[in-house]
């Protein structure tokens, strides 16, 4: 199989959790399950390069569990997707589940189709052996010959070592009702009749069919959700493309990683692994970080990762507050774009592995 073809598989993230996409380049479009992104209507998608994208949902179809996202940047480097045949896989054909299993870095799992018509809660998938998790859902099943056969949908969670896959022609049926679709709108395709309605509603204006309760929905944030994403939107990052789950955010400012999160309803985390030890002549690394005073920020290693930190408890973010602590939340990250550099050039330490050394300051 063509190695290129796995380019065209990203990772989707929102303020719920993660899941995958694949695109389509000839719609312009990625593809990805509906119950992936339940909820939202606009989301974040990243390559396997960690470079983020805004992306709007354009259409979801929740009876078939597919919806498509239409993203800002350009992608017409990235290789031709071809849509299998209806008919193409058969029983112990081999297959590759793609995508980014609980949000972890991009895998790839083999596997041989153990059915490929499945049926399960009045549908038809694609079952095979190969390992599904939950984070696969929305990405590719390829055949050996590197065509999308199936979309990957994993949330039969008490299905041991299964994983199933949306059939290609519930894909196809939804392509093949886009035509002229308005990308800057978000739509739900009415499971009977296929009408796309951009208004809410309860029942299809066409057909009369009662619509899934929810699906025009879109969750809001929390306050604390809120309070966080006003601070990294005044840092010039989108919080969007920032968001990396419930009441947590990981995004690059310079070359440092900042993650940000909220631990068991009580503190509010800021962490960013700025470099690595350097592998000789450790002593003068550890005098600066004992002689120096960074508050309210703190220095900290474990092995060989050193670590920008600060911790604030939610009770103390109050109105007299709010605002030195955003102020606080904008200087730690300035502050370990700053450090990161600045050890590199005075210790000999190494950039983290999550440094984005190339990005601009």
């Amino acid at each position: 199989m063509n190695k290129e073809i796995f380019k065209l598989v990203f990772k989707v993230t929102h303020a719920g959790g993660s899941g995958s996409c694949f695109y389509l380049k000839a719609y312009d479009l990625f593809v990805t399950n509906y119950h992936v992104v339940e909820g939202y209507h606009a989301v974040a998608i990243h390559d396997d390069r960690n470079n983020s994208y805004l992306a709007q949902v354009v259409l979801v179809n929740p009876d078939l569990d597919i919806a498509l996202l239409a993203a800002e940047g350009d992608f017409s480097s990235l290789p031709e997707l071809t849509l299998a045949d209806e008919d193409s896989l058969q029983v112990g054909c081999r297959v590759f589940v793609a995508g980014y299993p609980f949000g972890m870095p991009f895998t790839v799992t083999e596997g041989t189709v153990s059915s490929p018509k499945q049926l399960m809660d009045g549908k038809y998938y694609v079952q095979t052996d190969a390992a599904v998790n939950p984070g696969n859902s929305g990405g590719p099943i390829f055949n050996e010959n590197g065509e999308a056969a199936a979309v990957t949908v994993s949330k039969f969670t008490d299905a041991d070592n299964m994983g199933f896959g949306i059939r290609i022609g519930a894909l196809r049926q939804v392509l093949g009702s886009i035509d002229g679709i308005d990308r800057t709108t978000f739509h739900v395709q009415c499971g009977s009749c296929e009408e796309l309605i951009a208004e809410e509603e309860e029942f299809c204006p066409s057909c009369g069919e009662k619509l899934p309760e929810g699906a025009f929905t879109e969750y809001g944030l929390s306050p604390i959700a809120a309070f966080c994403e006003e601070a990294i939107e005044t840092m010039g990052i989108n919080p969007v493309l920032a968001r990396a789950g419930a009441d947590a955010w990981r995004f690059h400012r310079g070359s440092s990683e900042i993650r940000m999160f909220v631990y068991d309803n009580d503190y509010l985390f800021m962490s960013s692994p700025i470099v690595l030890l350097p592998k000789k002549e450790v002593e003068p690394v550890l005098r600066f970080m004992l002689g120096k005073e960074f508050l309210p920020y703190k220095l900290g290693i474990e092995g060989k990762q050193v670590y920008l930190n600060y911790r604030i408890h939610l009770s103390d973010i109050t109105e007299a507050s709010a605002a030195e602590i955003q102020a606080d939340i904008c200087r730690f990250s300035a502050k370990a774009d700053e450090l990161d550099n600045y050890m590199v050039d005075t210790f000999g330490c190494e950039f983290s592995e999550y440094s984005k050394t190339d990005a601009e300051a």
